[in-house]
């Protein structure tokens, strides 16, 4: 069994080390395309400015994330188990019941498609 390691990319160690101050401040001058399918369990996150930020297949268990704008976020794939929601914003083609599940059973959030 692979033991998995913790990137040292340094925008994902700013968020880790819940320096959203810093990480927004220093966002357009970071590599952001190593945030997607990263663990964030247990995390405060409140302020973080999610905008054009990929997300897609990472892990929000038990994570505060109250009042962040993830209208402009690829959030396909996440995990919110026991994640604090309250004020998010989501974008607009992820069903409030895709939400609940995953907060609620963990199950990874799926994007709805317009037929």
């Amino acid at each position: 069994m692979n033991k998995r390691t913790v990137s040292e990319d340094p925008a994902y160690q700013l968020l880790l080390g819940e320096r959203i101050d810093g990480f927004n401040l220093k966002k357009k001058d970071l590599d952001l395309s190593k945030l997607l399918s990263q663990r964030y369990q247990g995390l405060d996150l409140r302020n973080l400015d999610a905008a054009e930020l990929d997300f897609s297949d990472g892990h929000f268990r038990n994570a505060d994330l109250r009042g962040i704008d993830f209208r402009q976020t690829n959030l396909e794939g996440c995990s919110f188990a026991g994640a604090k929601i309250s004020g998010c914003y989501f974008p607009k083609n992820l069903s409030p019941a895709e939400i609940i599940m995953s907060v609620e059973k963990g199950t990874r959030v799926r994007y709805g498609t317009s037929n």
